[in-house]
């Protein structure tokens, strides 16, 4: 069997449903395609379950890619409000939780369930469990081979996301698409991914699994302020994820426990008010107490601050406000939330999200090399490409 849609969508993801519903609503004939059973998983999981689908501060400045610029147009074409009057319109309730980031009151499955409704409305076809076995251009048109059955189209628009969290699906199928049509591909690494590091560290790490503080952490002139976690397999929360995208194997890592607080004036001072006062209950009052006994601890400071030298002193405050790390590594895709890298932006059109060198040949989401913040950015970037897309396709 032969068939003929208008535009073909691979992956049915945020942005495929995206371009699907806007090419179903110009009338367009549209087959999207998923080889999962069950389908929207990473939004499903996405946010403890309950979907940080969008940020209200989204921005250009909120992502990564080689060509920082392009995600302006897309973003500008259809932006975080608009995705917040969908959400509005099919009565979803939401709240924001901090730094702009707005999840949805009951469940992620609540969006899933509105972008299927979008789509049954423009009357998409959504073909479940289906493996595409190649896809090729004759002459404009793009033929899909399924099995025994042929697709073609005007339009092809791969939505397949990236490498990260291959339990619920994460393939490289969209890379390979683009290398079989001849397009560049920049470095994919894992992103928003707890970091790995040494023994000393993990051993640390372990001893303190569970306790969080609020941290800046940062990579050359790149820093987060946000939460950062001690867990038994190294350091994570929000903070470390977010440097994660930036890091570089071998370089360290900076981290300051105490942003708030100059450790060399507070330790100066309290040598000349309360010199008989104990190190260990003086560093106490800035930190979490188990924190606080490892650093003094791994500095040899004990006694009286009165004891210690200002340079003993001053040494112990790096440690605290400058406490430079070196990763060994990251976790990985199996944890990363998203890809870093994907589909050169120089091969697509930053208005349509066409190839420049493959007439109806578009790529949105994950797969291009455009890398959200933590926060709602991604799946941001997911609809305002997804839409841009489907305007075009």
């Amino acid at each position: 069997m032969t068939e003929k849609y208008d535009v073909i969508i691979v992956g049915a993801g945020a942005a495929g449903m995206m371009s699907a519903i806007e090419a179903g609503k110009r009338g367009r004939k549209v087959l999207l395609i998923d080889h999962a059973k069950k389908i929207g998983e990473k939004i499903r999981i996405s946010g403890g379950g309950r979907c940080n689908f969008t940020n209200i501060h989204t921005h250009p400045s909120k992502f990564i890619s080689n060509n920082p610029k392009f995600v302006i147009s897309a973003l500008s074409q259809y932006t975080q409000n608009d995705f917040i009057d969908l959400i509005k319109k099919h009565n979803i309730k939401f709240h924001e939780k901090k730094l702009g980031q707005l999840f949805c009151d009951e469940s992620a499955q609540q969006i899933i369930d509105m972008l299927l409704l979008e789509c049954e409305t423009a009357n998409v076809v959504l073909k479940k469990e289906t493996i595409i076995e190649d896809i090729d251009k004759q002459e404009d048109k793009y033929f899909i081979t399924i099995s025994s059955d042929k697709y073609f189209c005007d339009s092809l628009i791969i939505a397949t996301g990236g490498l990260s969290v291959p339990k619920i699906g994460a393939s490289k199928f969209g890379y390979d698409i683009a290398k079989k049509f001849n397009l560049n591909i920049v470095e994919t690494l894992p992103a928003l991914v707890p970091l790995t590091f040494s023994e000393k560290i993990l051993a640390m790490c372990k001893e303190l699994t569970g306790l969080s503080v609020e941290a800046v952490v940062s990579f050359k002139k790149i820093f987060f302020e946000e939460g950062m976690l001690f867990t038994h397999r190294g350091l994570s929360g929000p903070s470390i994820l977010q440097i994660s995208s930036y890091w570089k194997l071998g370089d360290d890592i900076k981290i300051n426990l105490s942003p708030k607080l100059d450790i060399v004036k507070f330790l100066s001072d309290r040598k000349n008010s309360n010199p008989k006062h104990d190190i260990n209950a003086i560093v106490s009052e800035i930190l979490p107490k188990r924190l606080a006994h490892i650093i003094c601890n791994e500095n040899n400071v004990s006694g009286n601050i009165c004891e210690l030298s200002n340079k003993v002193l001053n040494k112990l405050s790096n440690s605290i406000n400058a406490w430079a790390i070196n990763p060994t590594g990251s976790e990985g895709y199996r944890t990363a939330e998203v890809t870093l890298g994907g589909i050169d932006t120089e091969e697509i059109s930053s208005k349509t999200m066409m190839s420049k060198k493959h007439p109806g040949l578009f790529f949105i989401g994950e797969v291009v090399d455009v890398t959200g913040h933590l926060g709602g950015y991604n799946f941001q970037w997911a609809w305002s490409s997804g839409y841009v897309a489907g305007r075009y396709a």
